[in-house]
C-alpha cells in the first residue's frame, strides 16, 4: 500500500461569525441552552448528525449556509447575545470571589484519569469521570480558581455492541482531535484562572519541557529507559481550564504512542505508564504554564505520582531531603478515594516499579525497597505488591471518602495502617458527591423552575430556600412536564430499538417485536450503570414470575429501560448482560424491557430526565456513592434504592423508597434473597399503586406530592454547588493555609516538623502508660465526674511532645469501649522518670461506662493520627 498523506478541509467561517468558534470551544454550552441554541439555529439537522458536537458541525457545515447565516439579522442577534452572555459570565465574580475577596492568590489543581464533560469528548468510562466533569462545571459556576489535568485518549473508552445472544463485544474508534471541543496549547501560554483566553509570556522551561513560543507545548517523562513526550491540549469548561496530555507523537516509539490510546486499556505496564505520564507530566505542564497551585486535589490512586514530582521539585530547588520536602507537599494535598473495596486499587509488582521508576527514585534519594514499603498495606510484607492508594494515603494527610457510609467502609480498609485507633478516629473524612444540576436538568423542568422558583436556584443550586418554592408549581404543570419527558424517552428508546432491528436485518437486541416496544403512559423504571457484579443488575429478574406479573398487568403495567457497560475484562459483568438478554427474550418481554447499548452521557441525560423511578440495587456497602439517582431528582423522578452510598443518608419517608433496612448479611445469596423480596414487595404494594392512583382530573396527586418533596429536600442537598462549597471550606482553604505556613521562611516549619516527627517516631517504643488510679465508685449519678490519675513514661520525649487523654464511652456487651470521646489529662509533675497526669471523666448518661488512658504525639501543625499513626494505651492484664 502506498503511504497516504492526510490533510483536513473545512469551510472558512465568515468574519462576522468568528464568535462561533469561541462559543463552540467553551463547554459552557453543555449546560447553557442559549449558547447551544445558536448552533441549533444555524443547522439543527447537521448538529444532530454530528452527535451534538458544535465543533464537528462547524467543520462539516456548508459554506453556503455559513454565508447565508452571516446575512441573517435574527441569527446574528442570537449569536451576539450568546457571546455577550458568555463573556459576562467569565468576567463577573461568582460565589468564591464574592465570599473570599482576600484569597486572590489561591489556586487549586485537580487531577483525574477521566472526565465526563460531554458525549462528544469521549475521555470517560463511568461514574468517576462523570463526577469529575460535574466537579469542574460546579467549580466554574462558583468561580473557584481551579485548573484540571488529565489524559487525552485517542481511542477513549470502547463502543459497546451486543451479539444475538446478548454477549457484549467492544469496538474502539480513533478520534480526530480537530473535530473535538479542544485546542492545542502553545509554548509560552500562561494559565489564567476564571476562563481567560491564552496569554503569552517568556516560556517557563522546567525539566522535560519543549517548545519555542508559538509552537505546540510538549512535556516529557522518563520511564522504563525511554523518554516519553506528550503534547498538551486545552478544554475550556466555563471559567475552568482542563489540560490533557497526548502521547501519540511521531517522536515517541510505538509503545509510548499507545500510552494514551485507551482509557483503562492494556495491562499493568500500560496502566503504570499512564499514571506516570499523568502525575509527573501533569505537574510539568502546570509549571510550563506558570501555574503554582497551593492545593492539589487527587482523585483516586491513579494520580498519586503527582506527589513524587512535587517533592522532587522542592528537593531540587531548595536543597531539602525527601522527608522534609514531603512534609510541605503533603500539606498541600487532598486525596479523594472513590473505591469501596481493596480489589479496586491498582497494584504493581516490584520488578515493574524498578523498571519504570528506578532511575526516578534515585533523584528522590530513595531505594526501591523504601518506596515499596510506602505503597504496601503492611510495610514489611515483601510479598505484597505496590498499591497506589496506599501511597496516596501516606502522601496526603488530608483525605476523604465520597459518602458517609463510604467513609466507614474506607476506615475499615485503613485499619492496618492505624493499628489500635478506634474505628471512629480513622483519619478519613467524607464529602458526599453532588451533581451539576443545570447539566442534567431537562428544558421543560428548567422553564418551570425559572417561572416558579425565581433566579436563585440557578445562582446557587445548593440554596434550600430557593428549592422550598417547588411547592408553588401547580400539580398539573409538574405532571404534564414530566409526562412529556417520559414520552420523549419512550420515543428515543423505540428509535434505538428500531435502529438495531434495521442493523440486524430483522433481529433486534431482545428479538424482533412486531410493533414498537414500550408505552408512553406506563410507569417507567430505569436502571443504568456499570455492569459489575456487586451492582446486581439482575436482582429485579430474580423472580421472573413476579416480574412478569408487574410488567404484564393490563390495568397497571410497568416497563424497564436498561443500559450499561461491563469492563472489557469483566467476564462476570458481561454475563449479567447476557442473562438479562436471555430472560427477556425467553419470557417474551421484549415489548416491556428495552436495553440501550453503548451507554454514554447523552443516553444518561435522556434516561434521568424521563424515567418515573430510578432503580439502584448494589450490595451494601459496596456503592461508594453513586450519582445517577441524584440526577433524577430535579427532573421529577423518584429513587428506589438499597440504603447504600448517597441514598443511605438521603432517604427519608416521602422522598422515595428504600430496599431493605440497611442490614448487611455475611452470605451474599441470602442478602440477594432478602433484598429481592423487599424490592418486589415495594413495587407491588407501594410504587405501582401510588403511580396509578388518579383523581377526577386524572392526576396522581400522591405521586406528584412525593415528586415535590424529593425535589425540595434532595435537590439542594445533593447538588454540585453544595459539594464544591464543602470542599472549599473544609479542605481547599485550610490546606492552602497550612501549605503556606510550612513553606514560609524557606520551608523552616517543614524542616522543623520533619525532624520532630522522626525524633518522636524513633522514641515512641519507650512511651508507656505504667499506672492508672481507678477512682471508680460502685454507684455514680448522671452529671458526676470521675477523677482520673495516670503515670506515664515518655523516655526521650518531653511532655510537650505528647498529649495524655482519657478515652471514655459506654460499654458494649463484651466489655469493650464503643466509639467514644477523649478528654485531655493535665501534667502535674514528674518523679523517677514517671510523669503524673490528672483529670476528670464526665458521666453524661446512665448505664455501664468505662474509660482507658492513652498517649498520642502532639505538635502544632502536625495532623495526628493522619500523618503520625502512633498511640500508646494502658495495657490490660
Amino acid at each position: 500500500m502506498p503511504k497516504i498523506h492526510q490533510f483536513s478541509v473545512h469551510p472558512e467561517i465568515p468574519g462576522r461569525l468568528r464568535g462561533l468558534d469561541e462559543l463552540a470551544l467553551n463547554l459552557r454550552w453543555t449546560w447553557d441552552r442559549r449558547a447551544y441554541k445558536v448552533f441549533q439555529h444555524l443547522d439543527p439537522e447537521m448538529l444532530e448528525k454530528c452527535g451534538g458536537n458544535p465543533v464537528l458541525m462547524l467543520r462539516r457545515i456548508s459554506r453556503e449556509r455559513l454565508q447565508q447565516a452571516a446575512g441573517e439579522s435574527s441569527f446574528l442577534t442570537h449569536l451576539d447575545e450568546a457571546l455577550d452572555d458568555l463573556r459576562r459570565y467569565l468576567d463577573e465574580p461568582g460565589w468564591f470571589r464574592v465570599s473570599y475577596p482576600d484569597r486572590k492568590n489561591l489556586a487549586i489543581a485537580y487531577f483525574c484519569m477521566e472526565y465526563g464533560l460531554t458525549a462528544c469528548l469521549p475521555i470517560y468510562s463511568g461514574g468517576l469521570g462523570v463526577l469529575a466533569g460535574d466537579h469542574l462545571k460546579a467549580a466554574s459556576g462558583l468561580d473557584l480558581p481551579l485548573v484540571a489535568v488529565g489524559l487525552l485518549y485517542n481511542r477513549g473508552y470502547f463502543t459497546q455492541r451486543l451479539d444475538e445472544e446478548g454477549w457484549q463485544y467492544e469496538e474502539y474508534r480513533t478520534h480526530d482531535f480537530s473535530t473535538l471541543p479542544l485546542r492545542p496549547v502553545m509554548a509560552g501560554e500562561v494559565w489564567r484562572a476564571r476562563g481567560g483566553g491564552p496569554e503569552t509570556a517568556e516560556p517557563v522551561a522546567p525539566g522535560g519541557t519543549l517548545g519555542v513560543a508559538g509552537t505546540p507545548l510538549k512535556v516529557s517523562v522518563d520511564m522504563a529507559g525511554r523518554t516519553v513526550w506528550a503534547r498538551v491540549w486545552k478544554v475550556q469548561v466555563g471559567r475552568v481550564s482542563l489540560y490533557l496530555l497526548d502521547s501519540a507523537l511521531p517522536e515517541n516509539d510505538p509503545v509510548s504512542q499507545r500510552i494514551t490510546s485507551e482509557l483503562y486499556g492494556g495491562g499493568s505496564e500500560e496502566r503504570i505508564a499512564q499514571e506516570l505520564l499523568l502525575g509527573i507530566g501533569g505537574i510539568r505542564v502546570l509549571r510550563a504554564l506558570g501555574a503554582q497551585p497551593q492545593v492539589y486535589h487527587l482523585n483516586e490512586g491513579h494520580t498519586v505520582f503527582t506527589t513524587l514530582e512535587r517533592t522532587r521539585e522542592v528537593m531540587e530547588a531548595h536543597g531539602l531531603s525527601f522527608y522534609e520536602a514531603r512534609q510541605v507537599t503533603g500539606a498541600g494535598t487532598l486525596f479523594t478515594t472513590h473505591t469501596p473495596v481493596p480489589a479496586g486499587f491498582d497494584l504493581f509488582p516490584e520488578p515493574l516499579i524498578t523498571t519504570y521508576l528506578g532511575e526516578y527514585l534515585k533523584e528522590l534519594g530513595l531505594k526501591t525497597e523504601q518506596f515499596m514499603r510506602m505503597g504496601r498495606v503492611h510495610r514489611d510484607a515483601s510479598d505484597e505488591e505496590f498499591n497506589v492508594a496506599v501511597l496516596a494515603l501516606r502522601q496526603s494527610p488530608r483525605r476523604n471518602a465520597v459518602s458517609r457510609l463510604h467513609r466507614r467502609a474506607t476506615a475499615r480498609m485503613m485499619r492496618p495502617g492505624w493499628v489500635d485507633f478506634p474505628a471512629g478516629e480513622m483519619p478519613i473524612e467524607s464529602v458526599t458527591n453532588g451533581v451539576h444540576t443545570k447539566t442534567w436538568l431537562a428544558p421543560e423542568m428548567e422553564q418551570l423552575f425559572d417561572h416558579y422558583l425565581g433566579p436563585r436556584w440557578r445562582e446557587d443550586a445548593s440554596s434550600r430556600e430557593a428549592w422550598q418554592r417547588v411547592e408553588r408549581i401547580p400539580d398539573l404543570e409538574l405532571w404534564h412536564a414530566h409526562t412529556r419527558l417520559r414520552e420523549r424517552l419512550v420515543a428515543y428508546a423505540r428509535e434505538q430499538a428500531g435502529s438495531r432491528i434495521r442493523e440486524r436485518h430483522g433481529a433486534g437486541a431482545w428479538g424482533a417485536p412486531a410493533h414498537p416496544p414500550l408505552r408512553p403512559d406506563t410507569l417507567t423504571i430505569g436502571f443504568a450503570r456499570r455492569f459489575a457484579t456487586y451492582k446486581r443488575a439482575t436482582l429485579i429478574f430474580r423472580d421472573v414470575c413476579r416480574l412478569k406479573a408487574l410488567l404484564l398487568d393490563e390495568a397497571r403495567p410497568v416497563q424497564l429501560i436498561l443500559a450499561g457497560k461491563a469492563h472489557p475484562r469483566d467476564g462476570a459483568g458481561k454475563d449479567l448482560i447476557r442473562q438479562m438478554h436471555d430472560i427477556v427474550k425467553r419470557e417474551g418481554l421484549t415489548d416491556h424491557v428495552v436495553f440501550l447499548p453503548d451507554y454514554d452521557l447523552s443516553k444518561t441525560a435522556m434516561l434521568v430526565q424521563g424515567v418515573d423511578v430510578w432503580l439502584n440495587t448494589p450490595r451494601r456497602p459496596y456503592e461508594a456513592c453513586g450519582t445517577s439517582g441524584m440526577k433524577v431528582v430535579p427532573n421529577g423522578g423518584l429513587n428506589l434504592s438499597v440504603l447504600d452510598g448517597w441514598w443511605a443518608e438521603a432517604y427519608r419517608p416521602g422522598v422515595g423508597w428504600a430496599i431493605g433496612d440497611g442490614q448487611e448479611f455475611v452470605h451474599a445469596e441470602y442478602q440477594d434473597e432478602v433484598d429481592a423480596e423487599s424490592l418486589y414487595s415495594i413495587l407491588e404494594r407501594e410504587v405501582v399503586p401510588l403511580f396509578y392512583k388518579r383523581d377526577a382530573d386524572g392526576l396522581p396527586r400522591g405521586w406528584v406530592a412525593m415528586m415535590k418533596d424529593s425535589i425540595r429536600v434532595l435537590a439542594p442537598a445533593f447538588s454540585g454547588d453544595r459539594m464544591l462549597k464543602q470542599y472549599t471550606e473544609r479542605f481547599y482553604l485550610p490546606i492552602a493555609d497550612r501549605y503556606e505556613r510550612l513553606a514560609a521562611d524557606h520551608f523552616a516549619k517543614a524542616k522543623e516538623l520533619s525532624e520532630w516527627k522522626t525524633r518522636v517516631h524513633d522514641a515512641w517504643c519507650d512511651v508507656k502508660v505504667v499506672w492508672v488510679k481507678d477512682g471508680a465508685v460502685p454507684e455514680m449519678t448522671v452529671g458526676e465526674e470521675l477523677e482520673v490519675e495516670a503515670k506515664v513514661r515518655l523516655g526521650r520525649l518531653d511532655p510537650s511532645d505528647v498529649v495524655v487523654q482519657a478515652y471514655y464511652s459506654s460499654l458494649r456487651p463484651d466489655g469493650t469501649l464503643r466509639n467514644g470521646r477523649s478528654i485531655p489529662l493535665v501534667w502535674t509533675g514528674c518523679e523517677n522518670d514517671e510523669h503524673l497526669y490528672r483529670g476528670t471523666v464526665p458521666s453524661r448518661s446512665s448505664g455501664l461506662h468505662g474509660y482507658a488512658v492513652r498517649v498520642l504525639p502532639c505538635r502544632d501543625d502536625v495532623l495526628v493520627p493522619n500523618e503520625l499513626p502512633l498511640i500508646a494505651w494502658e495495657e490490660g492484664e
